[in-house]
């Protein structure tokens, strides 16, 4: 497992939340027993349910860690106790807030992979956020031929082989955030939108569904998170700012 470093500042002490900026989180899945308990004590009965089903202790353990810290961050930006964050989940399972609390216009939306975890906060704005390790993958190119568009397909053909792995996941970890975003999940078609990929390259949403109309909706970030991880984020409208920190 690469060990978790981020260059990302440390966390201010309770930022607010302003509707013009976008929050996200970096944060280590791996924490000691004690903290472990302190997620736990956060968590709502199904959730618990959850996270009991898991059959690896540190599957388990991620889940708890993941979703107590989330419960943790919209308190602080609601100001509520973690346990009193009540959630509801649309068609395809995104959560979102419940009742009351969603009048705040808060949004948010987690990812996590390999013990890393990447959560995303904005104010009336729906938002997406993907995390991958990057990897060498043997299929990586026919799982691009399955899954990219047409036109990802062949930028990625073409791009040298030691960047392979870059590009992959910079495509992949932009298109899991579109569709989290949209809250379609794979109901939508992983190659019916276009994004870029050539590693040193801005990201993008260039087109869904053919419309750049569609596209230009939407404004779409890299991230890198930790060494060995590469993110992104994406957003409705183009004029918000970015900030980012590691949990601690």
């Amino acid at each position: 497992m690469t060990p978790f470093r981020s260059t990302w500042p440390p966390s201010p002490a309770r930022p607010g939340l302003p509707d013009q900026e976008l929050h996200v989180w970096v944060a280590s899945l791996n924490r000691p027993q004690p903290q472990l308990n302190q997620f736990w004590q956060h968590l709502a009965e199904d959730e618990r349910a959850r996270a009991n089903r898991f059959y690896f202790d540190h599957d388990r353990a991620h889940y708890i860690v993941a979703r107590g810290l989330l419960r943790q961050l919209l308190g602080s930006y609601l100001q509520l106790p973690a346990h009193q964050i009540a959630f509801a989940y649309g068609e395809h399972g995104k959560p979102k807030l419940a009742a009351e609390q969603a009048t705040s216009g808060l949004h948010f939306n987690i990812s996590h992979a390999q013990g890393v975890a990447l959560l995303a906060f904005a104010r009336h704005r729906e938002v997406g956020v993907d995390i991958e390790q990057i990897r060498p993958l043997d299929d990586a190119e026919q799982i691009a031929e399955r899954f990219f568009s047409k036109n990802e397909v062949v930028v990625f053909a073409a791009v040298p082989a030691k960047q392979k792995p870059q590009a992959f996941f910079n495509c992949w970890t932009r298109k899991e955030a579109f569709i989290k975003v949209i809250g379609e999940g794979l109901s939508c078609p992983l190659d019916s939108f276009d994004v870029t990929l050539k590693p040193g390259e801005p990201a993008e949403l260039l087109q869904v569904k053919g419309s750049q109309e569609e596209a230009a909706r939407w404004r779409l970030e890299n991230l890198n998170p930790a060494n060995g991880y590469v993110g992104a984020v994406i957003a409705e409208g183009r004029e918000w700012q970015l900030r980012y920190w590691q949990w601690p």
